[in-house]
């Protein structure tokens, strides 16, 4: 009898005992509190509950991995994504631009998390102004054309330099040439 009573004594104990470490660990109103909150973060991180330190390292080695592969990706696609041309005074996309912009299209619509930044350039002639807007209605026109090829949207976004960033600062036909341009930066 000594016995049970002993054991019942100490059953009573430990739920006193968890009973006050449970409203040391909530505040009144049921929520944990900061203190606590950061203990209980530091002991179990999301999806790492469970893991051992070898599943833990893997999973982060896995994740570099992932990320510098997604990174070398990004290379790629950058280095695939070459520079349509214009002609003078001209936003309309040319016949073998729009080859060009199509293998754009496709290589977007097989990455469908890159996005890209389509710049708009001019050549030197003409004022800024007249420029920044030209280089905005290119580069408009190449997205236009990447949308209309079923590339989403939100995937891309447009900015025009006008003729602050040539691509070749010579003052003849030729350089003019390379710098009537949309280039494409993925992002």
């Amino acid at each position: 009898m000594r016995k049970s009573i002993i054991f019942l004594s100490l059953i009573v104990f430990v739920l006193a005992y968890a009973g006050c470490a449970e409203k040391h660990l909530t505040k009144s109103d049921g929520t944990a509190s900061a203190q606590n909150e950061s203990a209980i973060k530091q002991t179990v991180q999301p999806g790492t509950a469970g893991k051992s330190a070898k599943q833990e390292a893997s999973a982060k080695q896995s994740n570099s991995k992932e990320q510098t592969m997604g990174a070398q990706a990004a290379e790629q696609i950058a280095a695939d994504l070459t520079d349509i041309h214009f002609d003078f005074d001209q936003y309309s996309i040319r016949p073998e631009d729009r080859k060009i912009l199509s293998g754009h299209a496709d290589l977007l619509l097989k990455n469908k998390k890159v996005k890209i930044v389509i710049e708009g350039n001019c050549d030197e002639r003409g004022t800024t102004e007249y420029n920044l807007a030209l280089g905005d209605k290119r580069a408009r026109e190449a997205k236009k054309f990447l949308v209309n090829s079923g590339v989403n949207r939100t995937r891309i976004k447009t900015i025009s330099y006008g003729k602050e960033r040539p691509l070749d600062p010579d003052h003849n036909e030729e350089a003019w040439a390379k710098n009537r341009r949309d280039h494409f930066v993925v992002k």
